[in-house]
């Protein structure tokens, strides 16, 4: 447990650092790390790794209750690609240190892989309780809950905060989620629709990104 709690913690270290600045390691250098990824249904990948310069931050959905911080973050591989190396290879490296279980879901559901969310729940005062499975994503007219939820953090279970803790977990929900799709996640009946906006900012950074890796190398 102790070193689950010690990887998330510097997931959370690499969102503070990657917000002040861009990362500098390049894409050959992000290609050799990680094996090459595509589409599981299509094939494609639209953007190459290491040319993003977004921060987690802003591809998250945050919801603000009393006393409770939740963030969700897609981990689909097409969007993760445009954060800064740094925060897209903390991310990739989160789904490989759980890709076991996360292929024993896709079992489970015939073969088809799941979309992963990464959510974190936040404390801003002492003793909050959470319900991680209140969690619901609106796509395309359907209600979505977890089909499994993977915690990250030892204490995920207890469900309680204390003040400034935070507790993660990756979320598994069906494929069918679009995220090029305007979405509504609501928590406790909380409801965030802030999708919309998000994708305006992803479209243009991918446009960015595909600019920046065609340029010849120096």
């Amino acid at each position: 447990m102790s070193c689950r709690r010690t990887f998330v913690e510097l997931i959370a270290t690499v969102a503070v650092v990657t917000a002040c600045a861009s990362g500098t390691s390049t894409a050959a250098g992000q290609e050799r790390s990680l094996p090459p990824i595509t589409d599981d249904t299509t094939g494609r990948v639209n953007v190459p790794v290491g040319f993003g310069t977004l921060r987690q931050d802003e591809i998250a959905i945050r919801i603000e209750l009393q006393g409770l911080i939740v963030r969700a973050i897609p981990l689909d591989e097409n969007l993760i690609r445009l954060l800064t190396p740094d925060s897209y290879r903390a991310l990739r490296e989160l789904q490989e240190s759980n890709k076991q279980a996360i292929a024993a879901v896709t079992r489970r559901t015939g073969g088809r892989t799941p979309d992963l969310w990464y959510v974190s729940f936040y404390g801003v005062e002492p003793d909050v309780h959470f319900s991680p499975m209140e969690l619901v994503i609106t796509s395309s007219g359907r209600d979505f809950r977890a089909l499994e939820v993977l915690p990250l953090s030892s204490g995920f279970g207890e469900q309680r905060l204390k003040q400034r803790e935070t507790q993660s977990a990756i979320y598994l929900f069906d494929e069918a989620i679009d995220l090029d799709q305007p979405l509504t996640v609501t928590f406790q009946n909380v409801r965030d629709d802030s999708w919309e906006q998000v994708l305006t900012r992803v479209e243009r950074e991918r446009a960015l990104v595909r600019a920046r890796a065609s340029r010849p190398t120096q």
